[in-house]
């Protein structure tokens, strides 16, 4: 969205904000917290805001979404104000676009538009890159209506004839081979990702993925918990490309922690469909640690609105540890009210100066333990491989020496222990493991 001028710096784009509330959203986010919302998303790709106008919409105005009242009203103010564009809260049919431009004479975008522009500037690997360019793509496709009608073909009769293909049609053509070309290579890179998730899923480590609303903590508490190095800003959507690092509880067991993307009230269904991919790594997870914001003073909306998202995408039946974070900065935290969302734990937290992050920790713990199972095997002596194994993916509690052999008690998952009595069977220099517990 930023603008450069001859010697090359970035200038800034001055906004108009419009929220609206439509019939449908009367349970949804106040339109105040709204607006404030798309505003922080303006300032992040890099416009200054001028000016705000709302509306409660009874009824939706086909053509131009707004009221002919308040169209006017703006239209005064790009008068007064004079903008580079409008940014509405909702997402705009491409006719409505069309008939707010013709209607402001400057550029109008919509909140999906936005935020694809800030994914856009925000990612760093070739699958976040890709995925983007999908998303936008997909987005302008139904948007190229009459966008290059002087190129259109003439007419009949002879020296009237134009070209076999009007230019709307040849850019259409082109976006859709590009849409499939970058649909083709993502499922290479979805492919390589299966893989590497299958590969993870053979170590038998479980994994905890961190979500939240943008801006809620989840790298500071990542570079917090494993020295990881995550990008952070005070921004949304500081982080777009999924980080994995291995963490180690004070109990010994060993975990997977997965930083992902973070999540937005109406977040684009393109890019839902787009981060499909990503978003897998939040539902194929054992447990999720839900960041909350505390100094918002609408988290239990947010937290409504991450429990919207997490259902969505498949991932609303696995367990959550709340971690309401930021308690430095805030003067109570309602624990037994965020208990009460059904969730499997609750911890507050400050990521930033390390306040709760042992309880938290003990928490992840406790709950990973439930269903595991305890593990009895006697091992020979030349079986040290298979015991340093049971140490790296497990946790032995017991381990007593017997002339030549070794018996070992030790808490594993099933699907590990399943594993160690596949490998005692099959390898005849191994000792033998009782019966399951």
């Amino acid at each position: 969205m930023k603008q450069v001028n001859s010697n090359g710096q970035h200038l800034k784009e001055n906004a108009i904000l419009v929220g609206v509330v439509l019939p449908s959203q009367n349970h949804d986010l106040p339109l105040e917290y709204n607006l404030e919302e798309l505003e922080r998303l303006a300032e992040t790709a890099g416009a200054r805001v001028l000016q705000k106008y709302s509306q409660q919409l009874k009824n939706i105005t086909p053509a131009t979404l707004i009221g002919r009242g308040k169209v006017e009203e703006i239209q005064a103010g790009v008068r007064e104000l004079h903008p580079d564009l409008v940014i509405v809260d909702e997402d705009l049919t491409p006719a409505q676009q069309r008939n707010l431009e013709t209607a402001f004479k400057i550029r109008v975008i919509d909140r999906s538009q936005l935020i694809l522009d800030i994914f856009a500037r925000r990612a760093r690997s070739n699958e976040g890159k890709l995925q983007v360019e999908l998303a936008q793509l997909e987005y302008l496709l139904p948007r190229l209506t009459r966008q290059w009608t002087h190129l259109s073909r003439l007419g009949g009769g002879i020296g009237t004839r134009g070209p076999g293909e009007t230019q709307l049609e040849v850019d259409r053509r082109r976006i859709r081979e590009r849409i499939g070309h970058l649909k083709k290579r993502l499922k290479t890179v979805e492919r390589t990702r299966t893989l590497q998730r299958k590969e993870r899923d053979e170590v038998p480590f479980a994994s905890v993925a961190l979500v939240g609303y943008t801006n809620a903590g989840k790298s500071t508490l990542m570079n917090t918990l494993t020295r990881a190095g995550v990008f952070v800003e005070d921004k949304l959507f500081a982080t777009l490309d999924p980080t994995t690092r291995a963490l180690r509880l004070p109990n010994g067991d060993k975990v997977m922690l997965v930083d992902t993307v973070g999540f937005i009230n109406k977040i684009p269904h393109s890019l839902i469909e787009a981060f499909k991919s990503t978003l897998e790594e939040v539902s194929s997870a054992d447990l999720l640690l839900h960041l909350v914001d505390m100094t918002n003073p609408l988290f239990e909306e947010q937290v409504q609105v991450i429990e919207e998202v997490l259902d969505e995408i498949g991932a609303g039946e696995i367990p959550v540890v709340l971690a309401p974070n930021k308690i430095d900065a805030v003067a109570t935290v309602p624990v037994q009210k965020l208990k009460n969302r059904g969730v499997a734990g609750v911890c507050p937290i400050s990521a930033l100066n390390r306040t709760g992050i042992a309880e938290l920790l003990e928490t992840i713990g406790a709950i990973l333990e439930q269903g595991k199972e305890r593990f009895h095997a006697c091992f020979s002596a030349s079986q040290g491989g298979l015991i340093s194994l049971l140490r790296e993916r497990g946790r032995i509690i017991e381990e007593r020496y017997d002339g030549d052999e070794v018996r070992v008690t030790a808490i594993l998952t099933p699907k590990f222990a399943g594993q160690m009595r596949k490998l005692l069977r099959n390898d005849p220099g191994c000792g033998h493991a009782p019966a399951r517990n």
